[in-house]
């Protein structure tokens, strides 16, 4: 009997993590999940197989830490399938009134936290000739049309641009990467414990204010996206023979990639000449 696949899930206490670990469990895989505080993630998960299930508190900005969950996973569960980078939190300021501080501590966590589990992940798949990893990025690594979501945006492009890498270096090896772009979902995303605001706010930047106020108030918990079909779809692609590279997810996600490229697509057009008039002449 072919064993269940075994799953790698970052930030998993809360928001789409948790929805996916309970999904994945009810429908018999295997899943690993990390948390700062895996208390709090097994009273909310609650597992009915135990025995498929194993919570691990991991600090994600030390490598020690995350090469140890993984060699854990291995170990006690018996492989590693597919590996999901969930965990990151949203911060909002304009970029000049965000500290050198609050700015570097995003990044840590949604830029190296992932990279730190990349890079003792590959191994065992690129070993056993498989695997599947998901990247879980934001409509805002695509399109960074945001007032005041600067340093959130820049840390979620470059996890787009590491997965593109990634997925075009692993690829020999059977590794498919995927990078999960969402929309707006109904989760705890925008709560306090899950998005970081200025210390130090300047009255200057309205546009900003004006952000955090709708985000706060107006759009938190009246999100569009249903996060339960989020989690059905990513176990959906996770069963495809050809899973996309680039995964956006809701109706809004689409309608702001579709006006990035409309966009990007007008300049090139408007600038082409010129712009390519920049070679060396013959």
């Amino acid at each position: 009997m072919q064993r269940s696949k075994i799953w790698f899930v970052t930030g998993a206490s809360k928001g789409l993590g948790l929805l996916l670990v309970r999904q994945l469990l009810a429908q018999g895989y295997a899943v690993a999940a990390t948390s700062r505080h895996t208390d709090e993630l097994t009273q909310a998960v609650q597992p009915a197989a135990a025995d498929r299930f194993l919570p691990l508190q991991v600090d994600l900005g030390d490598e020690a830490s995350v090469r140890q969950a993984l060699e854990t996973t291995v170990r006690t569960l018996g492989g590693l399938d597919v590996v999901v980078n969930n965990a990151g939190y949203g911060q909002l300021g304009a970029l000049e009134e965000l500290t050198d501080q609050e700015a570097r501590q995003n990044f840590d966590v949604n830029v190296f936290g992932t990279l730190n589990v990349l890079r003792y992940a590959t191994p065992y798949l690129r070993q056993q000739g498989h695997g599947r990893v998901f990247n879980i990025s934001s409509i805002g690594g695509f399109n960074g049309n945001f007032p005041g979501w600067g340093i959130y945006c820049a840390t979620k492009f470059a996890v787009n641009g590491l997965t593109e890498a990634y997925a075009a270096e692993v690829q020999p090896f059977g590794i498919r990467a995927t990078v999960v772009m969402p929309g707006y979902f109904r989760t705890g995303f925008l709560s306090a414990g899950s998005m970081g605001t200025p210390a130090h706010a300047l009255d200057a930047y309205q546009l900003v204010r004006d952000s955090q106020e709708a985000h706060a108030n107006a759009i938190n918990g009246n999100q569009p996206g249903d996060p339960a079909k989020a989690v059905d779809l990513l176990v959906k692609v996770s069963e495809a023979e050809n899973p996309p590279l680039h995964l956006f997810m809701g109706e809004d996600a689409y309608s702001a990639a579709d006006s990035q490229m409309a966009t990007v697509q007008h300049e090139m057009q408007q600038w082409q000449q010129a712009a390519t008039a920049t070679s060396f002449s013959a």
